[in-house]
């Protein structure tokens, strides 16, 4: 019998790894309306409006579902569809309450936020490919070839998908090129950005805590100058990357 978990409420990261690497069928899936408005709910009861901020619509359909529920609270759930997932996910939610406690009503947020949609890059490079085979985003061949030689996929999510976007001999090199492509998104799409509305992510589904602080001192030492903020990355793209993925990101803070 299929078994319903919610991260960081009643599984953790080790026990989740724990089950996905012994081949326990693990997929996602979106909260269902009850589990949804239950929350909502008990936020109301509190509070004249509420910012809800869901995964990017070009990955789950709960914003959709979200948006469909909210339109019987009469304007007092704002569901944003900022396309963020993850580590810039959580940055929204702390624009969002940096935006609330500066007076901006529900409404409002939700269109700053929505404003700043595709103003982040994610570059995400897995350990192996097993999992995405699992998940139909290469061939069985292709991921045994790959394997033999060594190569690391590297994906990323500009604002709707996770697609690939290049590919490495090895994890070191594949942190290299990782880091190459936000260098290139700074100087070019973020060009027209103060950099003090740049923040860079690092974050990753390592299992060891060493390898966490590794990667976050060679983003930091790759991004002088920058603020860096380090998370391990959800659960659900975990399910997909699998264990010791690594992550880096560039996102511009929303305006206010």
């Amino acid at each position: 019998m299929a078994q319903t978990y919610f991260e960081g409420v009643d599984i953790g990261m080790d026990a989740f790894y724990e089950n996905l690497l012994s081949g326990r069928q693990v997929t996602t899936a979106m909260p269902s309306p009850e589990e949804v408005t239950r929350v909502w709910e008990a936020a109301l009861r509190a509070h004249d409006a509420l910012v809800y901020i869901p995964m990017s619509s070009g990955l789950s359909s709960s914003c959709a579902s979200a948006a469909a529920l909210a339109a019987d609270y009469d304007g007092r759930v704002q569901v944003v569809d900022n396309h963020r997932i993850s580590v810039t996910q959580r940055l929204s939610v702390l624009d969002a309450m940096r935006l609330a406690q500066e007076g901006l009503d529900a409404a409002e947020i939700r269109r700053r936020l929505e404003a700043e949609a595709y103003n982040a890059s994610i570059y995400i490079a897995v350990d192996t490919l097993e999992f995405l085979k699992k998940g139909g985003r290469v061939t069985a061949a292709g991921a045994a070839i790959a394997t033999v030689l060594g190569i690391r996929p590297i994906l990323t999510i500009q604002g709707e998908r996770l697609d690939a976007c290049d590919k490495a001999r090895g994890m070191k090199h594949a942190q290299q090129r990782m880091i190459e492509r936000v260098r290139g998104d700074i100087d070019a799409r973020f060009a027209a950005f103060d950099r003090a509305q740049l923040r860079i992510g690092a974050a990753g589904t390592f299992l060891e805590e060493g390898q966490m602080r590794a990667w976050t001192e060679m983003v930091q030492e790759a991004f002088p100058g920058f603020e860096v903020v380090s998370d391990p990355l959800s659960l659900s793209i975990g399910c997909h990357t699998g264990p010791n993925a690594a992550g880096v990101a560039v996102i511009k803070l929303c305006d206010a």
